[in-house]
């Protein structure tokens, strides 16, 4: 009996202390479950900021290619706008200029709901030069152009018994480009030999 009550007693020694570790090793991680609890909790607000942050990046970024592809555009124009006349003299042989203007914006006398901003607009006695820029140009650019040229008397009333001469122009065009205006009969203009000059005039005016 005494062999036996030795073994109960050493049993209920064991399971005491297997008791003990046991709320020890639950203790320990319950603990462990809330430091990586707040832990995550940290990491989480950590990654918002984060992505807030990148967010905030990516507007500031987006608004300053804006502002550069903006700023690019009017560079182009302010570089192609002090050519158009002497252009217009050497292959158009006007003289005396009536009225010149960049970025003008126009009402369209029949639709009041339709403003459209023209690059360039230069007048002579019988002659008027309708110039559209681009700093990167394309074809659906050249389509759209298209399109408010057939409108050009809805703008212009004044000019209707006037010649029309339309330009597009670019600091580089393509020869793709250029043979896309020469079939539309639109004057293709881009730098030539450190100058602005006309590359499909001679085409046109077959």
């Amino acid at each position: 009996m005494a062999k036996l009550s030795d073994r109960v007693d050493r049993l209920e020694s064991l399971l005491g202390q297997f008791i003990v570790n046991t709320d020890v090793a639950l203790r320990r991680l319950e603990t462990s479950l809330e430091v990586f609890k707040d832990e995550m909790k940290v990491f989480k607000e950590e990654m918002i900021a984060f992505r807030n942050e990148v967010n905030e990046d990516r507007k500031r970024i987006n608004k300053m290619w804006g502002e550069l592809a903006n700023k690019m555009g009017t560079l182009v124009e302010d570089i192609v706008a002090p050519n158009i006349t002497g252009i217009a003299k050497r292959y158009f042989g006007v003289e005396e200029l009536d009225y010149f203007a960049v970025r003008v914006r126009k009402r369209n006398v029949k639709d009041r709901s339709k403003i459209r901003e023209f690059d360039v607009i230069a007048v002579w006695d019988d002659k008027v030069i309708i110039n559209e820029t681009k700093s990167i140009p394309r074809i659906e650019y050249i389509n759209e152009f298209i399109e408010v040229l057939k409108e050009i008397g809805d703008y212009f009333p004044e000019y209707k018994d006037k010649e029309i001469i339309p330009i597009f122009s670019s600091l580089y065009l393509s020869d793709e480009i250029v043979k896309y205006l020469t079939k539309r009969k639109i004057y293709a203009m881009a730098t030539k030999d450190d100058t602005m000059d006309l590359l499909n005039f001679e085409k046109i005016k077959r």
